[in-house]
């Protein structure tokens, strides 16, 4: 019989800390053009911003079994959101190219960091009911992505020299968690003896970490590069590119919100499938599309189908590591580091020899391989049929 399960205090206190960063990366791709603008930088010096996102992710990979170990997970996500609150500071203050592309990589440590305790933290907290809760938190996540997007894309579009403002909102937000929403008794953490978690993981666990690789790929190779798709084949303003973004992430928080309530009684590889089939749908109407609003509806499907792919391909690895939560993740954040500077570079360069829309095919290629690990290597992940209170 199913029983019921609710978001308690630590729910929303994991959810709240991963909606802080998401508010960044909202923020992050609409503030590349104002911030390119502001420093007179050429497209590809100002892809450096992004690059160092993505060699942040990589740095956060090896060091977080580390700094679990030590400091145990909840200090590692505190630790975690003040670097990148630090990062924030600094991008948002600093002027020189160069001092933001070093704060884009202080931010983008502490957001990895964040991100990679959200999912072991809330996989621990509610064991076999992980898929169900990991992805409703994530939906908070994805509302605070589109608040970070239309809050500077609205203060540059009304007062331009501002926008930097818009970035430092989430800052009085994260000191409210930390001294109001902090517990302030819990128990403190003792490093094991047997150190961090370490050793090796199975030729499975490293063939679905690359189908997690190409999952991420096509995540952020449509994010960073669906506005410049659309302008080719739609003639639209430039202007247009915040409301993409909006519409890519308004999908995937309506797919982590309603997602799990609808395939709750389907395991996780077949949920898997049908948001990488969703996503495959999505995106060949968007790549096929003349037509502005049929653009956008099909980037809101697209964003559906992308939604819930990291949630639920990284507990498939966590399934994968033979009880070793910590250092998976860590595994994951590596890849998603490569992902995330790889793939909107791949695709720029591929774009810029062949075309935007034929280098775009890149991503369905990425996407069957992804579906065809799934297939080939099914996680045995359990997962309960849970109500919500």
């Amino acid at each position: 019989m199913p029983h019921t399960i609710k978001r308690d205090s630590y729910f929303w206190l994991i959810a709240l800390q991963s909606s802080c960063v998401t508010f960044f990366l909202g923020a992050f791709g609409p503030s590349q053009a104002l911030l390119r603008a502001d420093q007179n930088t050429s497209l590809t010096v100002a892809g450096l911003h992004g690059t160092s996102m993505g060699v942040a992710a990589i740095l956060a990979g090896y060091a977080n079994s580390h700094l679990v170990h030590k400091f145990g997970r909840s200090r590692t996500g505190w630790i975690g959101l003040a670097i990148f609150s630090f990062g924030v500071i600094i991008f948002v203050a600093s002027k020189p190219v160069q001092l933001t592309i070093l704060a884009a990589l202080f931010a983008g440590f502490g957001v990895s960091v964040v991100i990679n305790n959200f999912v072991t933290s809330l996989t621990a907290h509610y064991g076999k009911n992980a898929a169900y809760m990991v992805t409703k938190a994530n939906a908070i996540g994805s509302v605070s992505f589109v608040l970070g997007t239309l809050t500077v894309g609205l203060i540059a579009d009304s007062f331009r020299e501002f926008w930097r403002i818009g970035i430092l909102a989430l800052l009085p937000f994260a000191l409210y968690l930390f001294f109001f929403r902090r517990d302030k008794n819990e128990v403190e953490h003792i490093p094991s003896e047997e150190g961090p978690q370490g050793g090796k993981l199975s030729a499975h666990f490293w063939i679905s970490l690359f189908g997690f690789f190409c999952s991420i790929a096509t995540e952020f190779a449509i994010s960073f590069w669906a506005a410049v798709l659309i302008l080719d084949r739609t003639g639209a303003s430039p202007a247009i590119s915040t409301l993409v973004v909006v519409a890519f992430g308004s999908g995937m928080a309506i797919g982590r919100w309603f997602g799990p309530a609808i395939l709750k009684n389907i395991e996780i590889d077949s949920q898997i499938k049908i948001y990488m089939s969703t996503q495959f749908v999505g995106f060949a109407v968007l790549w096929f599309s003349h037509n502005l609003t049929i653009s956008f509806l099909a980037l809101l499907v697209t964003g559906i189908g992308v939604s819930s792919q990291f949630t639920l391909t990284s507990l498939r690895l966590i399934g994968l590591s033979d009880g070793r939560p910590d250092l998976s993740m860590g595994k994951s954040s590596l890849a998603a580091g490569f992902a995330i500077g790889l793939s909107p570079f791949v695709l720029g360069l591929l774009g810029d020899n062949l075309g935007i829309s034929r280098a775009y095919l890149m991503v369905p290629v990425l996407s069957l391989i992804s579906l065809l690990v799934i297939q080939f290597i099914p996680s045995h992940v359990e997962q309960e049929v849970e109500l919500q209170k």
